[in-house]
């Protein structure tokens, strides 16, 4: 399925960096919504962790939230608010691990050394699935139900605009360059790479 997003990029000014906020639209106009966006430049990688700890709950057998982005390097904890056990696993080629079956908060965190894409389940619920995407960069953001993503903080420069959507979770839905710079306004309409 080909999608169209439709960006509306506002970078306001600030003093050093600069926040991008994107309204993600698929082909119908609709929200694309739990899209991945994230910018890298040749500086990105090898930055420090902005968030060394996330969390991904387990809430009435499923995963909150369903699509996740975290910079390489980070923890994730998998706090089970049912009160049933779960058996959180991923056999993804990024992170491969098993929580065997438990309640509460497991007490080690695992930490996503590999960049990639990484899908989870639980052994026991196999209706419960879960995305996230390990990305070497802090500025990346996943777009919410009305399909607005921001990124803060990010300091002007010239960088990779890449989309990634866990439907096509081997596929960039856009990769674009853009300059980002204080009083910086740019709109852009493209196409997914790609197949079907």
């Amino acid at each position: 399925m080909k999608s169209v997003l439709l960006l509306a990029l506002i970078l306001p000014a600030l003093a050093h960096a600069a926040t991008l906020t994107l309204n993600l639209r698929d082909e119908r106009g609709n929200p694309a919504e739990d899209t991945v966006v994230y910018l890298m430049s040749e500086k990105t990688p090898g930055l420090p962790i902005r968030q060394a700890q996330t969390r991904i709950d387990q809430v009435n057998k499923t995963f909150v939230p369903l699509v996740s982005a975290i910079q390489r390097g980070t923890r994730v904890q998998f706090p089970n608010k049912d009160n049933i056990r779960h058996h959180v696993y991923s056999f993804s080629k990024a992170k491969k691990f098993e929580i065997k079956l438990y309640a509460d908060t497991p007490a080690k965190p695992i930490l996503f050394d590999q960049p990639g894409y990484v899908a989870m389940g639980c052994n026991i619920h196999d209706n419960m699935i879960a995305h996230l995407l390990v990305v070497e960069t802090p500025y990346f953001a996943v777009a919410d139900r009305t399909g607005r993503a921001v990124i803060s903080d990010v300091p002007p420069g010239n960088y990779s605009l890449i989309a990634w959507h866990y439907l096509r979770p081997d596929r960039d839905a856009l990769v674009m360059p853009v300059k980002l710079a204080n009083d910086t306004t740019l709109g852009a309409s493209v196409r997914t790479r790609g197949g079907d």
